[in-house]
Formats: structure tokens, sequence, C-alpha cells
């Protein structure tokens, strides 16, 4: 099973604030430095919570040394229904719709529908009144990523506290050591990336003796999680608007088109994937860290797992992440800083709710932040200088499922430190893609119930219609064509509309 291996804010664990907590022998948890205590439960018996999660690795044993850890100093009793990513979003539906919710649900996804119509329907606790200022809850305050309430908020009310993830994720990532081996210079620009991955899958890179190197793969609509990056060289993460000023969909805009028309040419050239609409996500991984493809979007922190896991058969191998700049932007997407958010379903006790949120605020300090990134000393990891490294068992326990239980504190490098490198290899990777936060473009905030109700029906023929356009089963005129006819419909207009009033809404236009 993959695991995800991040680090956190390598520069504050050197200057020492984030250190991992030393647990009392009662209910109350001080932890480490910081002198926070943990939410205290009723007669400091242990605040049992029953959970819906995301499972995102192997279902975890809530008795290993880090469960056992996590639960001690959070004075908590944890019941979690680890659902498999794949399954989440039917699974949450089916939850929602029989209303026999548990006392906490943790949706990836603040605008998922169903999610959105529960919330409306009463289904959770309105958290506004008991979060007040935040005077209570100070790691709530302070350690979030901004505007973290607009992102869970319905109606202008907070209905969540965040699942906290940071803004760069995403990166470009090329096999270095081909590029050096063919001469080829590092590319800056869309055009430099198209010809390099040409002469690379042209050549032998490998030397198997078998010109079977892939370029550029995905999994699905086109490079899957790196659709928005590139389509934000395009421009397309611009806030688009049609003749009666709806705010169009990012994928209907003619900047994307602009952007299928470009991986047309890619697919043409041979450097897109042939297999690329069809590829699912634990393929496309495989074909990357096995060596059998030359660049790949994900989330930057793979870097140093996939290079040794490509080692094993290509010795030397290394990765490097891009800083590409194509017609009208970089082509880096950043994430909001919010991956969703727990909610509380509205059968728990007013006092209870009180509890889970001190709980969360709690998980949200740096100290317990620190812990759900590097587990225990000695066990999940070790230092090695002045870096925590994981260790065989810390890579087994400590992953992504292992911090789907608690908010985190926000952390800039999160997604782009290795767990896995030492401080030298970190710190290069960061500068690789220190640009980012400063250059990339976050997909506009937009919500709206009339194109959550319409474009279900859609969404999969015009995935259909972007594969037979860079195929060429089609011209570009006709998948043009096709693009304005959903565009025009009626619904699709009134959609557009409520997408505008929601951005104007999270941006505190009147």
């Amino acid at each position: 099973m993959k695991t995800k291996l991040p680090a956190v804010l390598l520069s504050v664990v050197m200057g020492g604030s984030l250190l991992a907590g030393c647990s009392s022998g009662s209910g109350g948890t001080t932890a480490g430095t910081g002198g926070k205590t943990a939410p205290a439960a009723q007669d400091n018996k242990p605040l049992s919570i029953k959970m819906f999660a995301g499972l995102y690795n192997e279902v975890p044993d809530m008795n290993n040394p880090y469960w056992t850890e996590w639960q001690k100093r959070t004075n908590t009793k944890l019941d979690i229904e680890w659902v498999p990513d794949g399954d989440l979003k039917t699974k949450m539906d089916l939850l929602l719709a029989s209303g026999d919710l548990p006392e906490v649900v943790s949706s990836p996804d603040a605008t998922w529908p169903t999610l959105r119509s529960a919330v409306k329907n009463g289904a959770f606790w309105d958290l506004t009144p008991f979060l007040g200022d935040f005077s209570e809850y100070p790691n709530l305050k302070k350690n979030m990523a901004p505007n973290w309430e607009k992102y869970l908020s319905v109606d202008g009310k907070i209905y969540a506290v965040p699942r906290s993830r940071s803004r760069i994720d995403q990166g470009m990532r090329i096999r270095k050591d081909w590029l050096d081996k063919l001469n080829i210079p590092v590319p800056k620009t869309l055009d430099e990336y198209a010809a390099a991955l040409k002469k690379i899958v042209e050549s032998d890179p490998d030397g198997n003796g078998k010109k079977d190197t892939l370029g550029l793969i995905g999994h699905g609509v086109i490079a899957a999680d790196g659709d928005l990056a590139f389509a934000a060289a395009f421009g397309a993460l611009d806030p688009t608007y049609n003749q009666e000023g709806g705010m169009i969909d990012t994928r209907l805009t003619p900047q994307y088109t602009e952007m299928v028309n470009w991986f047309k040419g890619l697919y043409a050239d041979g450097v897109l994937s042939k297999e690329f609409s069809v590829t699912k996500k634990t393929q496309a991984e495989e074909l990357f860290k096995t060596g059998r493809a030359a660049a790949y979007v994900r989330s930057v922190w793979w870097d140093k797992e996939w290079e040794d896991s490509i080692s094993k058969t290509q010795p030397g191998a290394k990765i490097t992440q891009l800083t590409l700049t194509g017609p009208k932007g970089a082509a880096v997407v950043l994430s909001t800083g919010v991956s969703g958010g727990y909610y509380i379903s509205k059968k728990v006790p007013e006092a209870k709710v009180k509890q889970l949120l001190k709980y969360f605020d709690y998980t949200a300090s740096d100290e317990i932040t620190d812990f759900a990134y590097y587990g225990l000393e000695g066990i999940h990891h070790k230092v090695v200088g002045g870096q925590k490294v994981l260790t065989d068992q810390g890579v087994k326990e400590v992953n992504t499922t292992s911090k789907g239980a608690g908010v985190l504190a926000y952390a800039k490098w999160g997604k782009v430190e290795s767990a896995s490198g030492d401080k030298a290899y970190n710190d290069a990777k960061k500068k690789e893609v220190e640009a980012y936060d400063t250059i990339g473009k976050v997909d506009p905030y937009r919500y709206s119930a009339t194109f959550n109700n319409t474009w279900p029906k859609y969404e999969n023929e015009w995935k259909s219609m972007v594969t037979k356009a860079i195929v060429g089963q089609i011209s570009m005129d006709e998948y043009k064509a096709y693009v304005d006819k959903i565009n025009n419909l009626p619904d699709m207009k009134k959609a557009y509309q409520e997408n505008k009033a929601s951005n104007d809404e999270f941006n505190g236009k009147k």
C-alpha cells in the first residue's frame, strides 16, 4: 500500500516550536513546551468519539503505538469507520440519506452536493455561536490557512472545522537524470517541456534497448491531478464570465479549451500517454515509480519515495520539480489550505459539541501536528542531522490516513517535505518549488446548487468529448461547438449566475 510521507514546516521544527508532547498520568495531557492540555472529558475519562473518515492506506490498527499515543495525548477513545477513498463519496451519500450519522463526519469536499443539502436540512450543528471570537479555540484562530471559515460556511454560518492541508501540493515532476543523460536543458516553458518529453520518448533513456518510455502520464480526465496546473498556464483559473455576467465553470472556459488543444498536440507527438483517459491512479503511480514514465503530476512529497523505488532498477534516478510558464501564466495550481472539514451531527448534545471542538482545537496545535507527521521518536522517527526521518514502522503507521482524525496546524511545506528525506534533500526540494506560493493560482471559489444538479447529466459526455478531441476523433471546432452548447443551456446560465453570487459573497462583494 502506498504511503504519503510529508514533514511539517522544517524551519519551525528546527526552531523547536513543533515539539512532540509528553503525556501526564491522568486524562489531562500536557503537550511539550507549549503547556497546552488535552480537552478534559467528563471526570477525566477519555472522550469517546464516533467518526466517519477516509481511508487512504491500509486499515490502521487502532491499538498500534501511533494511535495509542494519539488517544493518550488527546484523552480520547476513537471509534472510526474508515472508508476507502474510492468509495468515500458513495458511502457518504448513503450515510447522509440514512440520517443515522455518527458524531463526526469527515468530508474532503465541503461542496459535495449531498453534504451541502444535509447541512441545509439541519443534519449538522451550526458552529458559529460555539466558536464565537475563537478566544476559547486559539489554535483554530492562529494556526489555520487564511479564510478557512469561508470555505466551510453555508449561508454565512460555519458548519465544520477544517481538514488543514498545505497550499503547495501538486508538482510538475520530471526525471532529471534523463534530462541530463540526453543533454536536455531543464524546461522553463510549456513548449520546452513538450519538446523535452518528445526527445525522451523518442530515445531510450532507461537503456533497455527499446523505445518504450512513456512521456506524460495521468489518470483521466487528461493528466488528472495535473489538469488544473496546466489549465492555470492558459489562464483558465482566472474568473471568466459569459455575456450575462455569469461565472463560467473552469472546465468550460475558452482558456481550458486552449489547453485541450495543446494536449492534442502532445498526443499527436507521442508525448501524452496513449492510455491517458483510462489509466487508473494506482496504475499511473506504478508506471512512474517503476521507471516507465518521464513525467507525472502528483503531490511533491512523493519525490523521495519514488526516487528510491525507481533506483532499485535504475540506479541514480533523480526527480526534479519544474516551474513552467505558459501563454497566460505559470503552470502552478494551489490548494485552498482547507481539504474539507469535520462536521458534528445535530444529534450530539450541546455539551459534547463543546468537548469535540476543544478536541479539534487541540489537534490543531503545533504539538499534535508534529506528532501527526512524525509520531514517536525512537519508534516512528529518528533524528538525522537535525531532521526527523521516519523509520520503517513510521512509514507504516504515520501516513495520510493517520492524519484523518484531527484538524492539524497549517504547514506551508506539509505536502513538499518528505519524512523519509534528510534535511539537505528537503531543503533542496523546497528550493525547487519556493516560487509556487507566489505565482500559483487557486481555482476560483464558486458554488451553485443548479450546477450540481445539472452538470452530472453532461459530465461523462464532456469527458468523452475531451478525449475524442485530443485523440483526433473529432475536430477542435466540434469540441468548441459542444462546449458552447453546454454553456448556453438555460440551467447552466442560471448556474453561472449562482457561481458569480457565491464568488462575490466569498470575496466580500455586494
